[in-house]
């Protein structure tokens, strides 16, 4: 027995030393981990194509699918982008709560949620672009879809942007990665943009000259029939073009989110995690509202954001009708995504030289006589993609600053409440969930706006009322919020100086917590 006894306990010396000796050496294999490789930064880049590139697709044709190809009444058509929008709005901080609340897996705490989400929402978003054979319930078909879509994507882009925090502790590597994913994000519209705008524009956009050719006499009837039976042959080659295009973008969407979750590692230890216990939500939400940094951050990005998705909802239409580049819009577009996808790493360089605060006037700012130029002066298409290359500078700064400042402020709020932990999601959930439901609501009024001013679906000119409404949606709206968003930049406290201290404090907790945790590993071998 006393012999038994003893191989036990040399077991268990044996067995601690085992588990010990290996958290002894743990800082140091961290700071061997702390520089992440190119690979994993692509990757980890690859996983924002998808929301990107169906966004973009949704953004700029959505609109007018619904009216000139679904041939919805223009009333309807806001509604569905009104209320498809608002909900998605609503799914962000949803997917934030259940995130916060589930455990700990050996994926990971956010991987399962974009690798089960995903082939449903390549599913829904291609039922987006199909027409139903239904001479009622279309707008129920489109709303249904819409929502069920947003939804399933949001479960994939919520825990994506919270996956930053999650890949590493160094604030450096952190905006590289950002830096590498906005490239690929903005190239990700671009690829969105090329292929939707692409493969629809190879087809002839059907209208009809004149919305009173019905009522004219019989003798030219048949003259009508022969109009209306080519029209009908453009309009079911139109919907097919745009079913082939949602069936290549649902393909990359797999494609990427197999990358992401291959190439990317979720690593507990780098949001310092140090348990599984779950999250008071509410809480973390209340103390995530009352941080001011983060408040007047979302704030400013909310109407800059906003500005831009006017833009990108009505350019379309702009282009169309006010500007009659009808068979032009899809390759302007296509520059101002180009422009901005060149851009990027100019304004990563340009934030790590001169501050993040500063890229924002120097980034946003110079879109506002572009955008004034482009409705005062004389219709010309050369005039419009120099207006596109200026818009796609601007763009690229608007996608990579709120991402690279968003980790900024969860940093501050760590030092000042350093005993709440787990409440990433919440910062990234509300600052998209702010900006889907004001978007929602610029969709929506921007709709019903085109209907008020009699807005003609399927016409191949519209009134005067539709241009002039038009070109306060895409010129003299934005300007008003870019204006308001920088005004309100101007409170924003984290400048450069208070993000070094803020590094250096986060640091130097680490530290601390890293020599107690190695104290307390070498007195336990002794105890045992």
């Amino acid at each position: 027995m006393a012999g038994g006894g003893g191989a036990e306990r040399a077991g268990v010396a044996v067995a601690a030393a085992g588990l010990l000796a290996p958290a002894r050496r743990q800082p140091r294999r961290r700071e061997c981990r702390e520089r992440l490789s190119v690979c994993s930064k692509l990757c980890y880049a690859v996983g924002g194509a998808p929301y990107q590139t169906t966004g973009c697709a949704l953004g700029f044709f959505l609109q007018i699918y619904l009216l000139d190809v679904a041939q919805l009444d223009p009333f309807y058509a806001s509604i569905i982008l009104f209320v498809g929008r608002a909900w998605d709005a609503i799914t962000d901080p949803l997917v934030g709560f259940f995130i916060s609340k589930t455990p700990w897996t050996r994926f990971g705490r956010l991987m399962p949620w974009i690798i089960f989400s995903t082939p449903f929402a390549v599913i829904s978003y291609f039922l987006i672009w199909f027409v139903p054979d239904i001479s009622r319930g279309q707008v129920l078909w489109y709303l249904v879809f819409y929502c069920l879509f947003q939804t399933l994507v949001t479960c994939f882009h919520v825990p994506y942007s919270a996956l930053t925090m999650f890949i590493s502790r160094e604030q450096s590597e952190r905006d590289s990665a950002t830096a590498y994913r906005m490239t690929v994000e903005v190239l990700g519209t671009v690829v969105g943009t090329a292929i939707q705008g692409q493969i629809v524009g190879k087809v002839v956009t059907p209208c009809i000259q004149s919305p009173l050719f019905v009522s004219e006499s019989n003798a030219s009837a048949s003259m009508g029939d022969v109009n209306m039976t080519h029209y009908s042959g453009s309009l079911t080659d139109m919907r097919n073009a745009y079913m082939v295009a949602a069936g290549v973008i649902g393909g990359l969407y797999i494609l990427c989110a197999v990358i992401l979750s291959v190439g990317v590692r979720e690593k507990r230890e780098s949001s310092e995690l140090q348990s599984d216990e779950p999250v008071s939500f509410f809480r973390g939400l209340k103390l995530v509202m009352n941080h001011g940094a983060y408040i007047k951050l979302i704030t400013g990005f909310l109407f800059t954001s906003l500005a831009f998705m006017l833009l990108e909802g009505n350019f379309a239409l702009f282009c169309t009708y006010t500007l009659g580049f009808r068979n032009e819009f899809q390759n302007i577009l296509l520059v101002i995504m180009l422009s901005a996808t060149l851009t990027i790493p100019f304004w990563q360089w340009f934030l790590t030289r001169y501050g993040k605060k500063t890229a924002v006037y120097a980034g946003i700012a110079p879109a506002i006589p572009f955008l004034i130029l482009v409705v005062t002066l004389p219709r010309n298409l050369v005039v419009t993609y120099i207006v596109a290359v200026a818009a796609g500078i601007s763009v690229a700064a608007t996608f990579l600053l709120p991402w690279s400042m968003l980790p900024d402020v969860v940093d501050d709020f760590k030092l000042q409440h350093p005993e709440s932990r787990g409440h990433e999601a919440i910062f990234f959930s509300f600052y998209v969930f702010f900006t889907k439901f004001t978007s929602g609501v610029s969709l929506g009024i921007s709709t019903l706006s085109l209907d008020f001013a009699g807005y003609q679906t399927r016409g191949c000119s519209q009134p005067n009322e539709v241009n002039i409404t038009l070109k306060m949606l895409v010129s003299a709206a934005p300007v008003g919020l870019i204006l308001l968003g920088l005004l309100l930049f101007s409170l924003y406290p984290i400048n450069e100086e208070k993000r070094m201290e803020n590094k250096k404090a986060l640091q130097d907790l680490r530290e601390e917590s890293n020599s107690s945790s190695e104290s307390d590993n070498t007195e336990l071998p002794s105890v045992v």
